[in-house]
């Protein structure tokens, strides 16, 4: 009985933005955090072909929260999340050494929502997302992630046909087939 109330109460919670006490404490952890790798120095040459790389592994892996650009285009949930999807493009991420980045992709960062890429990104991957990272495209200039891109469409057909509400087709899962 009570796991069921407790999936009622989980069920019942909606993501909303974090407010300015929440905003300002999780500013002032993550600022006082310590992360490590100060002092690494990258060694993945900085080219085109690099960042074309690093680009290819942030899409795979990154783009879903920071979207395609790394500054959160069309990406629905970057600014209610506590505390909200970093701009990876913003003078406080830039601020961070190439090191630390590396340090933060390989360990993520808690309580936030970035994971840690160790075990499913090799190292020079990393590195890779790093220099990627350094050389950012405008905000923008690539647009909305795919996944994104489609459900804002869906929605959109929706509300010009007149319909009220979104709905999504019904799944089925071949391992429910008897």
């Amino acid at each position: 009985m009570l796991t069921i109330a407790a999936v009622c109460m989980l069920c019942a919670c909606k993501v909303s933005r974090p407010g300015s006490v929440e905003s300002g404490v999780m500013k002032e952890v993550k600022k006082n955090i310590t992360v490590g790798g100060k002092d690494d120095q990258n060694p993945v040459p900085d080219n085109q072909a690099s960042v074309n790389e690093g680009k290819e592994h942030f899409g795979h892996h990154c783009q879903i929260c920071h979207g395609l650009d790394g500054q959160n285009t069309g990406v629905p949930f970057a600014g209610q999340m506590s505390p909200p999807v970093a701009d990876l493009k913003s003078a406080d991420i830039q601020a961070y050494t190439d090191g630390q980045l590396h340090w933060i992709l390989i360990n993520g960062i808690n309580p936030s929502g970035m994971p840690a890429w160790k075990g499913i990104l090799e190292d020079d991957e990393m590195w890779k997302v790093v220099r990627y990272i350094r050389h950012l495209p405008e905000k923008g200039s690539l647009g909305v992630p795919a996944v994104f891109k489609e459900e804002e469409e869906e929605h959109k057909q929706m509300e010009s046909a007149g319909s009220p509400e979104h709905h999504h087709p019904a799944t089925t899962n071949p391992k429910s087939r008897h």
